[in-house]
């Protein structure tokens, strides 16, 4: 009866960690993130960077066949785990 009940447990709280990391990972699935809504965290990981350079560093990672822009059915860094 012990197994049994640790069993259950267990698998209750495997679904339960699975189901929340489903949807923290899904909650923005179909928004791109804008230059503006992402300006202020790279001014804090670059805080020796002007805004051109970062809008460039910007432009360089998502747009056209940048690192995580659109690759049309190509694998890049995002989706390759």
């Amino acid at each position: 009866m012990k197994k049994f009940v640790v069993g259950i447990l267990s698998a209750a709280f495997i679904l339960g960690a699975g189901t929340a990391v489903f949807a923290a990972g899904n909650s923005n699935s179909g928004e791109r993130i804008s230059f503006e809504k992402m300006l202020p965290f790279m001014q804090k990981m670059h805080p020796d960077s002007s805004k051109a350079e970062l809008k460039d560093m910007y432009k360089a990672c998502h747009k056209g066949e940048g690192m995580m822009g659109d690759t049309k059915g190509k694998e890049n860094m995002m989706n390759s785990f």
